[in-house]
């Protein structure tokens, strides 16, 4: 799936299909590549990573890579044994002093409630360590011809939020209700494909336990 892909069925949907166009390419382009960053904020689990994330020596508090919108899971440290996740009001309370603990390999990982992309470690990380963990980072923008990094499936919900964003330029399908409807339907196919998780990511396929035979 290219952005041409995509642009050939916006085209076809807002009627817009016969030179001279309405649209240029660069500005169709420009809607698709707005439309996928939205598609990171409404559903940041299609856009996760997982590699190393380096990491500050002699620190508690640490940050994902560059570009980085959000902090997932921390694995391990590279090469060595597993991070646990922890609760950073527990340890606060329970083992106060872990903040000034001798540098290590770290053992648990805290999320920053109000920052998605940092995080603390315990105990604060040698100059040798690099975790490895998952975060979510938006793409770059995409060229014409560049292969979209999302499944196929999402096709539907990239024309309908290009539509929407085209249409939008547009007064009279913004009064007509014709953009709001394209709006509402690319966020009800997001919707619709987080909820289906619960049928295909758990052993009830998202039944009660009770009520399986």
């Amino acid at each position: 799936m290219t952005p041409s892909d995509v642009i050939t069925q916006v085209r076809q949907i807002v009627q817009d299909t016969r030179a001279p166009y309405r649209y240029a390419d660069s500005v169709l382009l420009g809607f698709i590549n707005t439309t996928i960053k939205r598609m990171v904020v409404l559903r940041p689990d299609l856009f996760t990573v997982i590699g190393d994330i380096p990491v500050t020596a002699n620190t508690v508090l640490q940050d994902c890579p560059a570009g980085a919108v959000r902090l997932v899971e921390i694995f391990q440290v590279k090469n060595r044994d597993t991070v646990t996740e922890t609760s950073r009001e527990t340890l606060d309370q329970t083992y106060p002093q872990w903040r000034t603990d001798p540098p290590g390999d770290p053992v648990n990982f805290m999320r920053h409630v109000r920052h998605p992309t940092k995080f603390f470690v315990t105990p604060r990380p040698t100059a040798s360590v690099t975790l490895v963990g998952e975060y979510v980072i938006a793409p770059d923008d995409y060229t014409l011809t560049d292969e979209i990094e999302l499944p196929d499936a999402y096709l539907p919900a990239l024309v309908d939020g290009t539509v929407f964003l085209a249409e939008s330029v547009d007064n009279e399908h913004v009064n007509s209700g014709r953009a709001k409807l394209y709006q509402d339907s690319f966020t009800q196919l997001l919707a619709v494909g987080l909820q289906s998780r619960s049928m295909t990511d758990t052993e009830e396929g998202g039944l009660d336990p009770k009520q399986v035979i």
